[in-house]
């Protein structure tokens, strides 16, 4: 079956690769190539501010690396399909957690305590990586489980936020999440806190556990109890992301098997959510909007799909972050399409850095001929979560809001 499913891979990024690339173009200092230069090794685009800019190159010299795509995952639909068909998945031994919260409902939280850690012996002032994963993943997702590699061999203490009804435990409420409502983030934030209120916490968001953390960030600002954010592969606006994915080759290869994972969800809690839902009704969702539309928005009260998608899209909520916030994204991901990149916010925000990559995908970003280990995506997040936690004044001083760039 995935010989079969490589292949079509290979078959459908041929002929849509001209579609994806017809031409050269230069948009907001973003270029992207023409299909001959896929595999040849490009600088990602780094927009921020001078100060944080300097940072980054100091003590996050990847973002500064030509990044050179695997040579045969042409286009980012194949840098999407083949991660989750080739990436390796790295021995991590998670100590479980289920945590109340205020509705009745219980979340689990998979840990990794790190209890032999050289470089933070002690416990208590251990730094802290929060992990949040994306659509329908858990903490065995792959790229979960590179990052928590790459964290715990660092000596930090890692614990992954698995959204209601993702992690295996039972649905106590009628309940799951979505992409604006944050309180059960707010709740995990404060419980490991609470925990350890003397290390450093760190959170990192993968799609749309990138858009969760973000709107975090925005809602809670100065109070987010973080000391620095990391987003990859993040869909920035909702609407775009979602008539992306409705393009007939999109719809195809990704839209129909998300909309399938999350109906398979919803049927595994079905006795809880009949009482809230017509769970018949969204069985039948072909597509993520009418998944959305069916379930999503009714649970939480939105008045159409088209409010909720409005609400969770993160683009326009970067003013109201405080914390240091680092974005990667592809210029190909067929998640969160170029023209959708928060550019002209990130030019003139202190605190946000986008990175992007002409190419990788969805959380992509194979390199080498055989790309199961460790990849881009992989460097960047262990490069810099030590950068945020090995040089915490300078990444504050280097983002710190200065009255002139308010006015």
């Amino acid at each position: 079956y995935c010989y079969r499913l490589m292949f079509f891979c290979v078959y459908s990024s041929t002929i849509c690769v001209y579609l994806e690339y017809p031409f050269c173009l230069n948009i907001h200092m973003l270029t992207y190539p023409c299909p001959l230069s896929l595999s040849h090794p490009q600088t990602p685009v780094l927009v921020c501010s001078d100060a944080f800019r300097v940072f980054l190159q100091r003590h996050c010299p990847v973002v500064a690396e030509p990044f050179s795509p695997t040579p045969w995952c042409w286009g980012g639909r194949l840098q999407t399909l083949v991660r989750v068909l080739i990436k390796s998945s790295p021995q991590v031994d998670y100590r479980n957690e289920l945590i109340r919260t205020a509705d009745g409902g219980q979340i689990s939280l998979d840990w990794v305590d790190n209890g032999d850690s050289a470089a933070y012996p002690e416990c208590y002032s251990r730094p802290t990586v929060l992990i949040l994963p994306g659509l329908t993943g858990n903490s065995r997702q792959t790229y979960v489980l590179h990052a928590v590699s790459q964290a715990t061999r660092r000596g930090y203490r890692c614990v992954v936020f698995n959204n209601r009804g993702f992690g295996g435990e039972e649905l106590l409420t009628p309940m799951t999440f979505c992409a604006a409502d944050t309180s059960d983030l707010e709740r995990v934030v404060l419980h490991v806190k609470e925990l350890f209120p003397q290390a450093p916490l760190l959170g990192t968001g993968v799609s749309l556990g990138g858009m969760l953390l973000l709107n975090y960030l925005a809602r809670k600002g100065s109070e987010a109890g973080l000391v620095a954010g990391l987003t990859m592969s993040v869909s920035w606006d909702t609407l775009e992301s979602c008539a992306s994915l409705e393009q007939p080759i999109n719809r195809l290869i990704f839209n129909r098997h998300l909309a399938s994972n999350l109906c398979q969800a919803i049927n595994r809690h079905r006795k809880m959510l009949e009482t809230v839902v017509d769970v018949d009704h969204v069985l039948k969702a072909r597509t993520i909007r009418e998944f959305d539309e069916r379930y999503t928005s009714v649970l939480f009260g939105y008045k159409s799909c088209l409010d909720y998608y409005q609400e969770a899209s993160p683009n326009y909520k970067l003013p109201r972050t405080t914390v240091p916030i680092l974005c990667l994204n592809a210029a190909d991901d067929p998640f969160s399409p170029k023209h959708a990149l928060p550019v002209a916010l990130a030019k003139r925000l202190p605190n946000v850095a986008l990175l992007v990559t002409s190419h990788g995908g969805h959380i992509g970003y194979l390199e080498g001929l055989y790309p199961r280990g460790e990849g881009y995506m992989d460097r960047l997040f262990g490069q810099f979560i030590q950068a945020a936690f090995d040089h915490p004044g300078d990444l504050k001083g280097a983002c710190s809001i200065k009255e002139e760039l308010l006015d």
